[in-house]
């Protein structure tokens, strides 16, 4: 008998890579789990890549909210409640917790299931599932989301977090190049210049060219002036999800600060890096199936040598340890 299950997680990008591991445990242990899963346009593309997410149902809350009452918002509003309410789920399992993701999780039909008063980042959320459950606060994000969807479907989680995104990376040949993410949506997540280009002489000392990612304008010329003079460095072109994602499964190596998209490379298995200053990795480390590093903390800044240390040891690691035939086996589609 199927299982039909409506997840609600809709942002953001880091949030929704994971989310990605709690799917590959209820394909395991849920018998014909149906899983659809509500999630933000932009990112729409990240809960696809996964084989047992059936159907993505896109919502476009970050526009609709600048004009919230115009025609054209409230026919695709609409047009969501239709779609809600014309299915109905075993589950729906909130995995945001929010007063947003709220008004999504009203409008479909099913168990609601979601986090108590006292896990949830938004209490009040808490007083419209039909069923609560107590999920420590301060641990890693996918610990979290792992541990709530095994306490809605009564399972125990276990084993390494599987991203269930081996159809990005099976047969991808890695090239000599490191990616580099040096931008960020907040000036105080910056890292100094002098300490990247620090590292850059180290990877490039290494081998391997410099490709860097950035979003607009500023980021652009910003990542130019920082590989400006060098060789066999290039600041890759404003690019969508897939074309990023492919561009990280063959890199050599990432490093990054704490982005959403540094988190997709480790969950693309590739060595990564994550430089942390604004933010605590307590809550959002670096997780996946290669080497990972998630260093400094709020306010404390890693120095460039730490950052080259770990660099050092990522690529020792993985010439010393290649990937082997025993990986997690991929999880089917519903």
């Amino acid at each position: 008998m199927t299982t039909r299950i409506l997840i609600v997680r809709t942002s953001s990008l880091g949030d929704l890579v994971h989310m990605l591991p709690a799917i590959s445990d209820i394909a395991r242990h849920v018998p014909d789990a149906s899983i659809d899963w509500l999630a933000e346009e932009s990112f729409a593309e990240i809960p696809s890549w996964h084989p047992a997410v059936r159907e993505v149902i896109p919502v476009a809350h970050r526009r609709w909210r600048k004009h919230w009452w115009a025609a054209d918002t409230r026919r695709e509003r609409a047009a969501l409640r239709a779609t809600l309410g014309a299915r109905r789920y075993d589950v729906v399992l909130d995995m945001q917790a929010l007063m947003k993701s709220i008004w999504l999780v009203r409008q479909a039909r099913g168990v609601r299931h979601g986090l108590d008063w006292k896990s949830a980042r938004e209490p009040l959320a808490s007083l419209f599932y039909d069923v609560r459950h107590r999920v420590e606060f301060w641990q890693p994000a996918i610990v979290r989301q792992r541990t709530l969807a095994a306490a809605a479907f009564g399972y125990a989680p276990e084993g390494p977090p599987d991203f269930g995104l081996r159809a990005l990376t099976d047969g991808v040949a890695i090239e000599p190049a490191a990616l580099i993410m040096p931008s960020a949506s907040r000036d105080d997540k910056l890292w100094p210049d002098a300490d990247w280009r620090q590292v850059f002489d180290d990877l490039q000392g290494r081998g391997l060219a410099l490709r860097l990612l950035a979003g607009n304008e500023a980021e652009q010329a910003r990542a130019r002036e920082l590989i400006r003079g060098r060789a066999d460095a290039t600041v890759l072109p404003r690019m969508g999800l897939r074309q990023v994602a492919d561009q990280l499964a063959r890199a050599r190596i990432m490093v990054g600060l704490d982005s959403g998209l540094t988190h997709l490379s480790a969950g693309l298995s590739r060595p990564t890096i994550g430089i942390y200053k604004a933010s605590t990795p307590v809550r959002t480390p670096l997780q996946g199936p290669a080497y990972t590093a998630s260093l400094g903390e709020r306010g404390q800044a890693p120095d460039a040598g730490r950052v080259r240390a770990a660099i050092a040891e990522a690529l020792d690691e993985a010439r010393a340890d290649p990937p082997r035939a025993d990986s997690p086996a991929p999880v089917d589609g519903a």
